[in-house]
């Protein structure tokens, strides 16, 4: 028999989560599949998705090109852009839409020379001060950008900083920047990641790009009543054991019993991707009903509390997050959020449902 931990995703709610993101924002939404798609297996999760995304998009061209070669065809945005001429040479030959978000990438696309034209998606900085041209420059750049016969197209974008914080002005401020800095020129318009299209309604322009909200989780770490979790992360009590009152549990002996306590040993650990920080008390479901992990967790198991489950015992089914247990639980007793959790999912044996 093999080892019981599995991740299972359901891509029928991928798809519903997709439809439910351009029912909200309206116009083109850009399904976000950078990092293997969350963690939920890119080319898994771009197959489900042809037909229905209008785009997709991803982190940098290698990326892309892994969608590329297992035969997707819809556009593809590159959102960090071109690290070099290579890059530009794949969007060249593939069709990928570049992100300008630096001068040096616009020279890029200005030294060309063959070659097909390029679609480019001018980054705006208005506020987060990471990554975009100054808005002071928006103007200008995109007027190289339009001069230039190897751009094919321009959209304009930025990214929110805080749009999954309802109550921060920034997002307001942000939107006011955009506004004036792409005042009166033309062309379509690109704000809202997952948090602007569920809550800023300022945000909803001709493009969404959307990434945690296509797999299940709210990006403002409240429960959702629509989305649907795509990911199940899933194992097996395999031994069980008794603590007497008193009794320490695991490394650390952070767990001490205070009554006879009954101890599932479950197949999951942090080398597969379960947060090593939790504390005793973070929620799982065992065959369906809550309960607690208890101890600290290792690289290969972790232990549960079974003392109230009479019924459970060795081959128990054991959900670590999914439709019962939120990620976003889970994420916020280990001090981090969803996004981290479902990328760091790893060695577990993978199970594509609804394909």
């Amino acid at each position: 028999m093999s080892r019981p931990a599995r991740a299972d995703f359901d891509l029928a709610a991928l798809r519903a989560n997709y439809a439910h993101a351009k029912a909200v924002h309206g116009g083109k939404v850009a399904a976000t599949l950078k990092a293997n798609a969350y963690g939920h297996g890119a080319v898994e999760c771009a197959r489900a998705l042809a037909g229905q995304a209008d785009a997709f998009a991803v982190a940098f061209a290698q990326e892309a090109m892994e969608l590329r070669e297992a035969g997707l065809t819809e556009p593809i945005l590159v959102l960090e852009g071109a690290f070099g001429m290579d890059d530009v040479a794949l969007a060249q030959r593939h069709g990928l839409w570049l992100v300008v978000h630096q001068e040096e990438q616009l020279r890029m696309l200005e030294s060309l020379r063959g070659g097909g034209a390029v679609h480019a998606w001018l980054k705006i900085d208005t506020g987060m001060h990471r990554a975009g041209v100054a808005p002071g420059q928006a103007r200008a750049l995109w007027q190289r950008l339009a001069a230039c016969d190897k751009v094919a197209g321009i959209t304009l974008m930025t990214h929110l900083a805080s749009a999954d914080e309802p109550g921060n002005p920034m997002t307001g401020r942000q939107l006011a920047v955009f506004a004036d800095a792409t005042q009166g020129l033309p062309g379509p318009r690109s704000i809202a990641n997952s948090a602007g299209v569920l809550g800023w309604k300022g945000a909803h322009q001709d493009w969404a790009r959307p990434g945690i909200m296509l797999y299940g989780a709210d990006p403002r770490g409240t429960p959702s009543d629509v989305l649907q979790p795509v990911m199940r992360l899933a194992s097996e009590v395999f031994v069980e054991r008794w603590l007497a009152p008193g009794e320490a549990l695991g490394y650390g002996g952070s767990f001490v019993a205070d009554r006879p306590t009954r101890v599932g040993l479950v197949a999951m650990g942090y080398a597969d991707g379960y947060p090593r920080v939790v504390p005793s008390g973070t929620p799982v479901a065992v065959d369906g009903r809550l309960t607690r992990i208890i101890g600290r967790v290792a690289m290969d198991m972790l232990t549960v509390d079974l003392t109230d489950l009479p019924e459970a015992g060795p081959g128990s089914e054991v959900e670590l997050w999914g439709s019962q247990v939120s990620v976003n639980d889970v994420a916020a007793a280990a001090g981090t959020i969803a996004y981290e959790l479902l990328c760091n999912v790893k060695r577990v044996r993978r199970v594509y449902l609804h394909p």
